[in-house]
């Protein structure tokens, strides 16, 4: 088993990875939108988010050998499901491999976010 650390996706804010490889397999932790480089919450709208998020599933998948191709599964969490159809036309731009998916309205999101991925790609 690997551990994939990065800082061009947000460090962990908590007692884990950023993702792990295992089997062939990454699992990585979900990702908000908070820019690696600033350490700040990017974006105020659902779409800003998004876009965040997904460039930084992007940069921990490219630290890790793989790509936004050769994910599996994604399992994302919104604050708010009013924001569902929002979030699918930044989504469908990223995931264009339509992997698996979950997608659930959660009471709360760390710091505050409106939205949270994360994702099970082939290396």
């Amino acid at each position: 088993m690997k551990t994939v650390k990065t800082n061009l996706a947000p460090a962990a804010i908590g007692p884990y990875s950023q993702a792990k490889i295992c089997g062939g397999l990454i699992f990585a932790s979900g990702q908000i939108p908070v820019n690696p480089s600033t350490s700040e919450i990017e974006g105020t709208s659902i779409e800003e988010q998004t876009e965040r998020v997904c460039k930084n599933v992007q940069a921990l998948l490219s630290a890790a050998g793989s790509s936004m191709e050769k994910v599996i599964k994604t399992t994302c969490f919104l604050a708010n499901m009013s924001d569902f159809s929002a979030f699918n036309n930044v989504y469908e731009k990223y995931f264009i491999s339509c992997p698996a998916r979950s997608c659930v309205a959660v009471k709360d999101i760390p710091k505050g976010v409106l939205v949270e991925i994360e994702v099970i790609a082939e290396q």
